[in-house]
């Protein structure tokens, strides 16, 4: 799941600052789950700039919608009458939605509600944490399921650093050592000997390097 915090409503308002009306686009996807960007978040947002123009003295009106994703074309689409008379798109779903907005929709100005932090996982009510780090190469199957591109806080692949003590990462003592808990689980697996196999070093090709990656599954493909 991607994880994105709201911005501070100054900066959000700042982006709107020489606007009269702004169509506000909420997110059921992600951003609803971890509470920053679904259809409560779009309208207390919308209340909050309303709030914060009319103690200024410079009225905001303001239009609300919820899309299913910002991420699919076809969910987009469903703004095309809300766009019409607006002078600006506050997007509050992630940065892809945006970019989609801003794409379908290139005569108005397109802002983001939200900072894009992770990809990553509840672990309590509240509380996510970042467990992936979008390498395009999983070795998950050789790390027992827990990722030391992310987990460890210097991505070693071959086992710990010397800075970890009593299964603490040096950076805090309120963060694991990944390879810690990556040798706590092979061990009761009955794998530890999978640990000795030398990983080779990172294909970080096909990571972020070489411009932006592409998925095709040409099974789903239409025409």
């Amino acid at each position: 799941m991607i994880i994105a915090q709201q911005k501070p409503i100054k900066d959000i308002a700042a982006m709107i600052a020489d606007c009269k009306k702004v169509l506000l686009v909420g997110c059921a996807g992600c951003v609803t789950v971890c509470l920053s960007g679904g259809e409560k978040e779009t309208e207390v947002l919308a209340s909050s700039l309303r709030i914060m123009r009319r103690l200024q003295g410079n009225h905001l009106e303001t239009v609300t919608y919820t899309a299913t994703r910002q991420c699919d074309p076809e969910y987009i689409e469903a703004l095309e009458n809300l766009v019409k008379d607006v002078d600006a798109v506050v997007s509050l779903a992630c940065g892809v939605g945006v970019q989609y907005i801003a794409e379908r929709f290139h005569d108005k100005w397109v802002v983001p509600a939200q900072n894009t932090m992770f990809v990553g996982g509840s672990t309590a009510h509240g509380v996510w944490e970042e467990r992936c780090g979008l390498c395009g190469d999983c070795i998950l199957h050789r790390t027992g399921g827990i990722c030391p591109i992310i987990r460890c806080s210097k991505s070693i692949l071959n086992g710990p650093c010397g800075g970890s003590q009593y299964g603490k990462c040096e950076i805090s003592k309120d963060v694991d050592c990944a390879w810690q808990l990556i040798y706590d689980r092979m061990k009761a697996l009955g794998k530890l000997d999978k640990l000795l196999e030398i990983q080779p070093p990172k294909d970080w090709s096909k990571s972020r390097d070489g411009g932006p990656r592409k998925a095709i599954r040409e099974d789903v493909m239409i025409g």
